[in-house]
């Protein structure tokens, strides 16, 4: 696939900036596109640390198109192996799991040790010139930050670059002693770009979600941009069974996770394109240890942050259908109000030129 040499990829100046044109978020050519210039090189969040806590412990995962498995070796390293057996492409692992000995091809058998070495090839004896011992499982580079796990197939930067500043601001806060609570999942009708875009920008706040609206201080509502992240802040009030006072802080870290950090509560959201047109997006809620009298409270947590993420979803959608219309033509940005969206389709046009 060879990208035009258009004027929609050069890069714009904020002040002059359209939106990304409507063909970028329509058809499987603009998928394709995104698995090969985005996801085929940046850091994907893919599990929890606890979930991997033990050797032997092992999450299921994708990048790209390339399954992989993520397994904490004997050796206590955590990787992230291709989930593709050296032998016909059978899988090693089908779901996630616990203190597995070795990773064993559900097709034919094939043994391999946890760091992806090939320890057995079942009924192999009669093949020539096979070497057992050169054999082992290709490996996705992994990190592990913040109680969370990211990978990467060929990263475009170091996982410290993708977060350079992110520690800084979050300070104090003890994010790593969170405890991971709840997961919830939505499948949605539109493209995972449209909605990032709508993240990144708290422009609509004010007319899709007035419940939220009464929560944060939209005056002193402030989107920051760093290098390969965003950040959107936010005075706060709400009652001291929801959050209380304090501050919002919203991050966008390239190319599809998203951090909310609010008063003694952590949400991580991963957006993963499905299908052209097509996304789902999770949510892995985390609080702070031995808050099970603030049960009400996260259930209150839960119920807000539902309320609000279906009004996304449903502008989102719409939005979806009228990139498909053949109605839209790319619009011109708020300076004020959609930095964050411009920083975003910055860094794809910069990623999709590689493609040329």
């Amino acid at each position: 696939m060879t990208q035009r040499h258009d004027h929609d990829l050069a890069p714009q100046a904020l002040d002059h900036a359209h939106a990304l044109p409507a063909r970028f978020y329509v058809g499987a050519e603009s998928a394709a596109r995104d698995r090969r210039a985005v996801f085929a090189h940046g850091w994907q969040w893919l599990a929890r640390v606890d979930q991997l806590a033990e050797a032997g412990d092992h999450v299921v995962a994708e990048i790209a198109g390339i399954p992989l498995l993520l397994v904490r070796g004997d050796d206590g390293v955590l990787r992230a192996l291709h989930n593709v057996c050296r032998h016909r492409a059978g899988p090693l692992a089908l779901c996630d799991g616990r203190g597995a000995k070795r990773l064993r091809c559900h097709y034919h058998g094939w043994t391999y040790a946890l760091d992806g070495r090939l320890l057995s090839a079942t009924e192999m004896d009669g093949a020539r010139d096979f070497d057992i011992g050169s054999t082992r499982l290709p490996e996705a580079q992994v990190a592990e930050w913040r109680g969370l796990v990211f990978a990467a197939l060929d990263p475009a930067m170091p996982f410290a670059e993708l977060v350079a500043g992110v520690d800084a601001r979050l300070g104090e806060r003890p994010l790593d002693d969170y405890v991971f609570h709840r997961h919830y999942g939505y499948d949605i009708a539109c493209d995972w770009k449209a909605y990032i875009d709508n993240y990144l920008e708290g422009y609509h706040v004010p007319h899709i979600h007035p419940e939220l609206n009464r929560m944060l201080d939209y005056r002193d509502y402030v989107v920051e941009t760093a290098r390969w992240h965003s950040l959107q802040h936010s005075p706060l009030a709400s009652d001291k069974q929801l959050y209380g006072d304090g501050e919002a802080l919203y991050w966008f870290v390239w190319p599809n996770t998203l951090l909310n950090v609010l008063p003694d509560r952590m949400q991580a959201n991963r957006v993963m394109p499905l299908a052209p047109g097509r996304c789902r997006v999770t949510f892995d809620y985390f609080y702070p240890p031995d808050t099970a009298d603030l049960e009400s409270r996260h259930a209150s947590d839960h119920a807000f942050s539902d309320l609000v993420q279906r009004q996304d979803v449903e502008m989102c959608e719409i939005v979806q259908r009228g990139l498909e219309s053949g109605s839209y033509v790319a619009g011109r940005l708020n300076p004020k109000r959609e930095n964050g969206v411009h920083h975003f389709h910055e860094l794809l046009r910069e990623a999709y030129r590689t493609l040329r």
